[in-house]
């Protein structure tokens, strides 16, 4: 039996029936407690995984890391997860905040997470901070799933998305995000006003009670060099989790006025630890999930991921409150969420007949809709060798994700719908919509959508 710490509280061995988050919170209050596996009781746990500086890891995936939490199948998680950009805005969604402040504590040699990336913790490299911001995303986890084993499947429920209320009393009721028009982003060298270049940060205010389903615009501000509690300058967005001295910023108050954005609550980020690297850059996402950017996942929808290592070590983090395809400026509304999972793992000899037949990438299931996920490189950290980490950055190509997604929709529906290469391929060109998942994110995506209600019922 593995023995596993888990996070600050856990429930073990009951049933938390009512799954809203509020009753959630009130219910689950027992002290840490040292688990293990132990023979699946038949009865489901429901686990509670807070966000603190103990719980998360930042900007990347990694098989060496230990888990938080360890879950049998059927088990039920909720989990609280941070966006990296909150210091844009710290009044309005750090402060006040006991997780969201453990994480982000930033004074001059003592960081509350010093570990920002898979570069060296040294900063050997560039110098920006442990790290590097080699990956940029604050993962909540990871959550070792018991009996999981390299080629099962990890099946992951999302029942519920809830925004993390701002914690200052001044915006009470309130929960903000930030959107970064970035360096990275697929605009940044294609301006036409001036200054050129420039990152611009948008900062959007929601409701946090769930009343209305659409976030406005509160100001914007250009980046300016901004000085790190270490010294360190950063010219531009380099490294996550900077605190903005908003002293040092002009705020534009006219931004998208009357505009109202649909809310689309997803985790930007979720997935397993891949086997090719201890550490792995969380920006670009792979076989193994990670970084897609697809703002289908969110409540309501399942997505499946390869098991590559014991225990599966699923993470979940950079949530968004909206996003469209192509995350074309760099990022999302990146604000913070909590979440309500049920994890199911699925044995690699019971995959035959079913929708997980064969799968090697992620896979999202809604109630109307199967969705793959197709990247430029399926298997980056295999197929570009040791430099892996930094080629893929210049090696991704639209072209290559349509590629990579028409192949693997036509491999899944042989494999699961039974259909001829010929067939696939028609109905491909007649009812599947592919589209731009996101071009920012390193090893680009391309997603393909085709509907469950064209298929006859089995």
């Amino acid at each position: 039996m593995r023995k596993i710490q888990p996070a600050s509280t856990h429930q073990k061995g009951k049933v938390v029936k009512n799954l809203t988050l509020s009753a959630l919170a009130l219910s689950i209050s027992a002290p840490a407690l040292a688990i293990e596996c132990e023979s699946p009781s038949g009865v489901p746990t429901h686990h509670l995984l807070a966000a603190n500086s103990d719980t998360v890891h930042w900007g990347y995936f990694s098989k060496e890391i230990e888990p938080q939490i360890a879950v049998q199948s059927g088990d039920f998680v909720t989990i609280e997860t941070l966006t990296h950009h909150a210091n844009d805005d710290a009044s309005r969604m750090i402060e006040g905040d006991a997780g969201a402040e453990s994480v982000f504590k930033w004074e001059k040699g003592d960081k509350g997470v010093n570990r920002r990336g898979a570069g060296p913790v040294d900063a050997s490299i560039l110098g920006r901070g442990a790290g590097e911001g080699f990956g940029v995303h604050v993962l909540t986890g990871p959550i070792y799933v018991c009996g999981a084993e390299p080629g099962d499947i990890l099946e992951v429920k999302i029942l519920d998305m809830t925004p993390r209320p701002s914690q200052n009393p001044e915006y009470a009721g309130k929960t903000f995000g930030s959107n970064a028009a970035a360096w990275w982003g697929f605009h940044y060298g294609d301006l036409i006003e001036e200054p050129k270049p420039r990152e611009v940060i948008t900062i959007y205010e929601m409701d946090a009670t769930g009343e209305t389903n659409w976030a406005q615009a509160v100001y914007k501000y250009n980046w300016v060099p901004q000085t790190d509690p270490d010294g360190v300058l950063h010219e531009t967005i380099d490294y996550p989790g900077v605190p903005v001295d908003h002293s040092t910023i002009e705020k534009d108050m006219n931004v998208l006025e009357g505009v109202r954005i649909p809310v689309r609550p997803h985790f930007g980020t979720m997935g397993v630890a891949p086997a090719e690297a201890d550490f792995v850059d969380t920006v670009p996402p792979g076989y193994f999930g990670g970084n897609i950017d697809n703002w289908r996942i969110g409540k309501g929808g399942t997505m499946y991921y390869p098991i590559a290592v014991e225990g599966a070590l699923l993470s979940a983090g950079d949530p968004h409150a909206a996003q469209g395809d192509s995350e074309l400026a760099g990022t999302a509304i990146e604000t913070s969420y909590t979440g309500v999972v049920q994890v199911i793992l699925h044995k690699k000899e019971d995959l035959a007949d079913t929708v997980m037949e064969g799968l090697d990438f992620p896979l999202l299931e809604t109630d109307t809709e199967y969705v793959v996920h197709g990247f430029s490189y399926a298997n980056y950290l295999e197929e570009l060798g040791e430099s892996a980490q930094s080629d893929i950055y210049s090696q991704s190509s639209i072209d290559k994700a349509m590629r990579d997604a028409f192949r693997k929709m036509r491999t899944f529906l042989m494999t699961t719908k039974g259909l001829s290469e010929d067939e696939a391929i028609s109905l491909m060109s007649v009812a599947a919509d592919f589209g731009v998942t996101q071009v920012v994110d390193g090893n680009w995506g391309v997603h393909g959508v085709i509907e469950k209600g064209i298929f006859p019922a089995k």
